[in-house]
């Protein structure tokens, strides 16, 4: 039986993402925003926590580890180069770990950046890309704790992925970030397209991910700083990937 995944709204934008597998009973939480309604769409579903996939070290991310690991005596992976900062870790992980969940591996990629120590997990069997906030569809994560390069080289990492796989993240950002990439790439039809999708989704209380990585290399200016129009259009044509990227960084959060 294929992985079944669900994914709520928490918090003000945050996302729940919930795996399960059916043939092990194996129930994983992506992350622990809000353990109540965690607990809440667990019930619902009739599935037993067993894990928590953390995948950096913010109070929105973690703060829900302590009492779902209470409630479910659940084991908690995240971040080797987080450990230290994330309650009740088990299991620590890095570059090229792999957490074995029922018939689905996924393996970790450190995505510093965000946060130094940032992983995400890739489940090539089931498609599925969990990014916490290193990528947001049509945005990437702040720069809280690396620069720009190591953000830029964590995002190339990304870029090999097949288009097939699904984008699952950390926040419900897309709307803002649409806005945001027209500025930059603002005669891209695909972008075009995907921002008309956004608002109609918003208007009508649906989310706008998950979405395929093929759609995000495509439209999100974060993984295209070395597309041509987009370079002409910073006036960067002369410039390299990097500083093309830092740049929309920096124009983004001051949007």
């Amino acid at each position: 039986m294929t992985l079944q995944i669900e994914q709520f709204t928490c918090l003000s934008d945050n996302f729940g993402v919930l795996l399960h597998d059916p043939d092990t009973g194996r129930t994983a939480s992506v992350d622990a925003p809000d353990a109540a309604r965690i607990s809440d769409v667990l019930k619902r579903k009739g599935w037993k926590l067993t894990d928590i996939m953390v995948t950096h070290h913010h109070a929105d991310h973690t703060q829900g580890i302590a009492e779902l690991k209470k409630e479910f005596g659940c084991r908690v992976a995240g971040p080797r180069g987080e450990a230290d900062r994330i309650p009740a870790i088990d299991e620590a992980l890095g570059e090229g770990d792999v957490f074995a969940f029922g018939a689905y591996d996924f393996t970790v990629i450190e995505t510093p950046g965000h946060t130094a120590g940032h992983i995400v997990y890739h489940s090539p069997k089931a498609g599925v890309l969990l990014a916490g906030d290193t990528l947001f569809s049509l945005g990437c994560g702040r720069l809280f704790e690396r620069g720009a390069a190591e953000m830029w080289g964590a995002l190339k990492k990304l870029k090999v992925l097949p288009g097939e796989t699904m984008l699952y993240c950390g926040h419900e950002y897309t709307l803002s970030n649409a806005r945001f990439a027209l500025t930059v790439d603002p005669d891209n039809e695909a972008l075009r397209k995907r921002a008309d999708e956004v608002e109609k989704l918003r208007e009508n209380g649906a989310a706008t991910l998950p979405v395929p990585l093929a759609s995000e290399f495509a439209t999100n200016p974060f993984l295209r700083p070395d597309d041509p129009a987009i370079r002409a259009h910073l006036g960067m044509e002369g410039a390299s990937d990097e500083e093309v990227f830092a740049e929309i960084r920096r124009r983004k959060d001051s949007f």
